[in-house]
């Protein structure tokens, strides 16, 4: 793979400790996305502008493990790459991520259990204007960018996102086997870093999205233990394929993840026919679309709310958060 975006991303990161509350706070938005079904906790990553600063210090994770195992200078080479590590936005993140999860995983169930109307407007409208998100950062168009082209891919992919938010309405596992959770969760996990795909989605298409959050909800730490191994590992996969299509192929991958952000609003859209109910009698999945019904108004006040939400959110993260050069794009 090309390596000529290395200057980039090769010097210790210098973030300053006044953002650490602010990081919590991203960490946190970022844990409750990933619980509500249809929502990209990659997409909270875009809008409040840590997004290439988590997938770069992953990866560096990533190649200091892989550098321990194989070489050369494994001690010291390790380290130089958990060095390069933004380990003062990862720790973070990580913690304000953790205790989304453990807090409030219950009631946010128990919220889009009982107000789906509502709860898919207030999403709806975080998403629809988080799309804007991408768009803004694409870096200058070459010559060899077209446009008809680059439309092309952002509608396949939103068709795309589109097509897979319809499957995920698999019956519920009640007690599915531990080896399945760990490749369940390998895959989920790469839905998480990106943005329009939704790793709550997935769970749901294959049935463990409700095991999932009982098991966090009960302090199941066998399960949770299984499933953040599966995590790491889909992970550690995963996070260099995409840095090396951010840092090498920055335009297209920004619209193709626009395109996906804009499918994913399928599974958001408040007025929805009942989903597919499981063996455990609950409603999963998204329902077919229906034109707005009563509720009306509830959905919609919500959705403008959700989209001055991410506003906001881009306002704030532009005035607290130091300049940062994007990485070149070094490939058409």
């Amino acid at each position: 793979m090309p390596n000529s975006s290395s200057s980039a991303t090769q010097a210790v990161p210098t973030r300053s400790k006044a953002l650490i509350p602010l990081d919590l706070v991203r960490g946190f938005l970022i844990g409750s996305a990933e619980l509500v079904p249809g929502v990209s906790g990659g997409t909270i990553a875009l809008v409040t502008g840590v997004y290439d600063q988590l997938i770069d210090s992953a990866a560096h994770v990533v190649g200091a493990a892989k550098t321990l195992g194989t070489g050369p200078n494994r001690i010291a080479g390790a380290l130089s790459e958990l060095r390069r590590t933004d380990w003062f936005l990862v720790i973070p993140v990580l913690v304000g991520m953790a205790t989304a999860v453990f807090s409030i995983a219950g009631v946010l169930e128990n919220f889009v259990t009982a107000n789906p109307e509502l709860a898919r407007g207030l999403f709806f409208g975080l998403v629809a204007a988080s799309i804007a998100v991408p768009l803004r950062m694409l870096p200058s168009r070459k010559a060899r960018q077209s446009v008809l082209v680059g439309s092309l891919a952002f509608l396949v992919a939103a068709a795309l996102a589109f097509w897979m938010t319809g499957l995920a309405g698999g019956a519920d596992v009640a007690d599915p086997p531990l080896i399945a959770v760990f490749v369940v969760a390998s895959i989920a996990v790469c839905a998480l870093v990106v943005p329009g795909v939704s790793g709550s989605f997935f769970l749901l298409a294959v049935g463990m999205y409700s095991a999932t959050l009982r098991a966090v909800d009960t302090h199941d730490f066998g399960y949770i233990g299984i499933f953040l191994l599966g995590a790491v590992l889909g992970l550690a996969v995963f996070v260099n394929v995409l840095r090396y299509f951010l840092h090498n192929h920055r335009w297209w991958t920004l619209v193709v993840m626009a395109g996906l952000m804009l499918g994913s609003l399928r599974a958001l859209w408040p007025w929805q026919t009942a989903a597919e109910v499981g063996a455990d009698g609950e409603a999963h999945g998204a329902g077919g679309l229906l034109l707005p019904v009563d509720p009306v108004a509830g959905p919609i006040l919500l959705a403008v709310v959700g989209a001055a939400a991410v506003v906001v959110l881009i306002v704030v993260e532009a005035k607290f958060s130091a300049p940062k050069t994007e990485p070149s794009e070094t490939t058409d």
